[in-house]
C-alpha cells in the first residue's frame, strides 16, 4: 500500500482534532482541511447578503451556487489554510462572533448539509489531504484509505478547552466548559460514532506530536502489509 492520499480525523469536541490535523498535514506535506470552515463560509455569505436565516430555500440556493474553496495558506499571517468564497479570501472574516452565532442556524437544513458534503468530497478527492470533522470517515469520505477517530475523556477535553479559552482572554470555569461539552456531545451524538474501519486513538495522556508519530507508524504498518501482499 502506498501512502494514503486521504486521511480523515473525526472525534468529539475538544479532543484536539484541529491541532492533530494541522501537525499531521504539515509532516506529510498535505492540505489541512477543517471541513467546518465550509459552513462558516456559507454563514458569512448569508450575512453579507442579509438573508433571512429562517428561509430554508434561500439558504439552500446559496449553498448550491456559492463556490467555496480551501487551499494551502496563501499568506504568512498565522493561517492554517486559505478559505475562498467565490474567489474572495474570507479566512479571517469567517472567525467573527457574528459568524459563530450564525453557523449552526445555517447548517440545520438537510439540503444545505448535502451540498456542503458534496463540495467537501470534491476537495477531498483531489488527494494529499487531511480532512477533519465529525462524520468525515463515516459519511463524507467513507472510502478514505485511512480513518482516525481521536477520542478523549470529557475531563481531558474540558481541561484542554478551558486552557485554550484562557489563552484567548476568555476565562471560563472548568465546570462550565465541561457542561458545555457534555451538552454538545448530546446534540452531536448522531454523528459521533466512528467509522467501522477507523483506528481509535485515545489522546488523554499523549501529546499532539506523539499522536502524529502514532499515526505515521500506522501508515508504515499499512505500507508494509501492502508490500508483503504483492
Amino acid at each position: 500500500m502506498s501512502q494514503p492520499l486521504i486521511i480523515t480525523i473525526d472525534g468529539p469536541a475538544g479532543a484536539g482534532k484541529s491541532t492533530l490535523g494541522e501537525l499531521l498535514a504539515r509532516r506529510l506535506g498535505y492540505l489541512y482541511f477543517d471541513t467546518g470552515v465550509m459552513y462558516r463560509a456559507l454563514a458569512w455569505a448569508a450575512l453579507q447578503q442579509a438573508l433571512d436565516l429562517d428561509d430554508a430555500l434561500a439558504l439552500e440556493n446559496l449553498a448550491r451556487w456559492i463556490r467555496i474553496e480551501v487551499v494551502p495558506p496563501t499568506l504568512e499571517d498565522g493561517r492554517q489554510y486559505t478559505v475562498l468564497a467565490d474567489g474572495e479570501d474570507v479566512t479571517w472574516a469567517i472567525r467573527t462572533n457574528e459568524v459563530d452565532r450564525t453557523v449552526s442556524r445555517v447548517a440545520r437544513y438537510s439540503a444545505v448539509r448535502a451540498e456542503m458534503i458534496r463540495q467537501q468530497r470534491e476537495i477531498g478527492r483531489r488527494g494529499r489531504v487531511v480532512m477533519v470533522g465529525r462524520d468525515i470517515g463515516s459519511i463524507v469520505m467513507p472510502d478514505a484509505p485511512l480513518k482516525i477517530y481521536l477520542d478523549a475523556s470529557i475531563d481531558a477535553r474540558a481541561q484542554r478547552r478551558s486552557e485554550e479559552l484562557r489563552s484567548r482572554g476568555q476565562p471560563y470555569s472548568l465546570e462550565r466548559v465541561r457542561d458545555d461539552l457534555a451538552r454538545r456531545d448530546e446534540l452531536d451524538r448522531h454523528v459521533m460514532l466512528p467509522a467501522d474501519d477507523a483506528l481509535i486513538l485515545l489522546s488523554d495522556n499523549i501529546s499532539p506530536d506523539e499522536e502524529v508519530d502514532w499515526i505515521l507508524e500506522r501508515i508504515r504498518e499499512l505500507q508494509n502489509v501492502g508490500s508483503d501482499a504483492t
